[in-house]
């Protein structure tokens, strides 16, 4: 994206989220840019950009804004999940969000924990955007001591398509209730087909592709 745009008050839609986004460029890397907005930084890869344009801003920023919780040198994607580790975030998969931490990033999805979903495998692919909040915020304001920043460690896989291999025989719902919407018996994994036996006793087939995430309840 060109830089020109830096400091600019725009509105953006994302492939997957029915409201725009909007606020002031601060940031802009090869793979992710950084909207202000809300008094929040909103980290959001590129590749979700559907539209963007030019916007008035009738409550205009009169001053800088504060300095970024996480490190913005050489910024990316991948940094930006690296660096918001043990921060209190909200995530967008879509039209749903969760709040918790990221605690894991492997190849092509990393582990977010949430005290209302527990871990949860999320496609790097399928994050619509990141909000890391300041420094020792909690999720529904809970003391550590009723939400530990770090769940007990499970061995998990370089890639989801090996981490949902693992699944098989349990309870999983995918996506969190957002279309495509699966919840039910995770029977197989036969390359990137999954076989989940819905409640009702129906067999579905479903592409790993379209899975943004899958959680044990």
């Amino acid at each position: 994206m060109n830089k020109s745009w830096l400091g600019k008050q725009v509105e953006l839609i994302l492939s997957g989220c029915r409201i725009p986004i909007q606020g002031e460029i601060i940031d802009i890397g090869n793979d992710i840019f950084v909207i202000y907005g809300e008094s929040r930084f909103i980290y959001i890869p590129i590749h979700h950009l559907q539209q963007m344009r030019l916007t008035t801003n009738n409550n205009p920023i009169i001053t800088l804004p504060p300095d970024p919780a996480i490190d913005h040198n050489n910024i990316s994607y991948r940094k930006i999940l690296m660096n918001s580790r043990g921060y209190f975030s909200e995530i967008s998969v879509g039209d749903k969000s969760l709040h918790g931490y990221v605690t894991a990033i492997m190849n092509d999805y990393f582990v977010f924990f949430s005290p209302l979903h527990r871990s949860v495998y999320i496609s790097v692919d399928h994050l619509k955007y990141i909000v890391p909040y300041p420094p020792n915020t909690t999720p529904f304001s809970l003391s550590h001591e009723h939400f530990p920043l770090q769940p007990a460690s499970k061995p998990l896989s370089r890639t989801l398509d090996q981490q949902i291999k693992k699944l098989e025989g349990e309870l999983v719902i995918l996506n969190l209730g957002d279309k495509p919407y699966r919840a039910g018996f995770l029977k197989y994994l036969d390359g990137n087909l999954l076989e989940l036996v819905e409640a009702e006793g129906n067999t579905l087939i479903m592409h790993t592709d379209h899975i943004k995430t899958i959680h044990v309840p």
